[in-house]
This record gives structure tokens, sequence and C-alpha cells, in this order.
């Protein structure tokens, strides 16, 4: 079967969206519409490119170099079922997975049964980057994230201890 993603771009190789050079995909299509957004042409979801999902996974696969996989957007969590889909064959090729989205940890978690693909979405990333970004919280001086309310969770930790664990940036 070839599953497709709707993408607003793919970086190649970036060392900006998390730890070792990775790939990172951008979703196309937020409901978030984030005042300052960096990326609001990902907004409109009937624009970007549909892409397969194993032809994708398939180039990752071609470059021993890269040490992790993105997904930034957009909001992945708007196609959650294609990128659960990606993200466990990423996990086969033993990869970590960051993930950038608009919804808190604790949203996701309360509608994670009632959202088609987020359980299994959250479930096989490693680290979530939570919160709407925020211009008035901005601040350039951090790690991996745009404004200050966005959190760096430790996705596995925080799911078996059941209380929100961050990393330090």
């Amino acid at each position: 079967m070839n599953r497709q993603i709707r993408l607003a771009g793919i970086a190649y190789e970036s060392l900006v969206n998390g730890p070792g050079l990775r790939r990172v995909f951008f979703a196309q299509g937020c409901r978030h519409n984030c005042k300052g957004c960096f990326n609001p042409s990902t907004h409109d979801f009937n624009s970007g490119e549909l892409k397969s999902i194993n032809e994708l996974v398939k180039s990752i696969k071609e470059n021993p170099m890269i040490k992790g996989v993105t997904f930034s957007g957009g909001d992945p969590f708007e196609q959650a079922e294609e990128f659960a889909y990606m993200a466990e064959k990423i996990k086969e090729l033993g990869l970590n997975i960051w993930c950038y989205t608009g919804y808190t940890f604790n949203c996701i978690i309360d509608r994670a049964n009632k959202e088609k693909g987020w359980e299994n979405l959250l479930s096989n990333i490693d680290v979530l980057i939570d919160g709407k970004f925020e211009e008035d919280k901005k601040d350039d001086s951090l790690k991996f994230r745009g404004s200050s309310n966005q959190r760096i969770i430790d996705v596995k930790e925080s799911i078996s201890s059941g209380t929100i664990v961050t990393m330090e940036d």
C-alpha cells in the first residue's frame, strides 16, 4: 500500500530542529494560526504536495548521516494517521523522532482516544515540543523552540510516569 502525506516542504539535512543531523518534514495544514508564525504558508490544508510515505522513508534510509527525524508544520497532528504511519516506519530504522505541535501535551492526552491517529502518533514520538507560538513570549535564545511557553517533553517518560517530564534545552 502506498500511503501519501501532504507536506509543505522537507529540510533534507537540518541541525536546528533537534539534536544531530535530521530530516525535517513540514506538515501542510494548521488550525492554530499563531500570530507571528514563522511558517504561515503551511496553514492552508489544500496547499503543499502529496508525497509517498514509503518513498520518504526510503530516502531517509539511504542517508546514513541522519540521526533523527523531526515533524514540524503546519501541525503534524492535523494529519495524525499519516504521520503515525510514517513514524512507525522511521522507528523501524532505529531513529528518534521529534515533533512540533501547537496542541499542548495535556490536550493531546485528553483527545487521544477521540482524534484519529493521535494516540498512535504520540506513542511513536520521542520528544514533543508543544504549545502554540506566542509572539509576546518569543525568545531567540531558546534552543529548539520559538517562545517560552513551549515545552520540550520526553514523551515516553511522561507517559510512563503520568506527569509531564520536560528536557533541558
